[in-house]
């Protein structure tokens, strides 16, 4: 899944939307070798800084988006 990039995802930041941590969400996307993750909150960046510099340490490039 190398050449997957999935642009529509949220976290436990979009109450009562996400449930996903953040960490788990980036060990599947090094697990599935994925270079990309989005994460595109409902009406907030919240998780934007956490998500970034999580992302950023294990080499995943963050792609940091907004529903509103």
């Amino acid at each position: 899944m190398k050449d997957f990039v999935h642009l529509h995802l949220h976290t436990e930041f979009s109450l009562l939307d996400g449930a996903c941590r953040i960490d788990e969400l980036l060990d599947e996307a090094e697990r599935l070798k994925m270079p990309s993750l989005a994460v595109t909150e409902h009406g907030n960046m919240f998780s934007a800084v956490v998500f970034h510099d999580a992302a950023r340490k294990r080499g995943i490039n963050p792609i940091l988006g907004c529903e509103v």
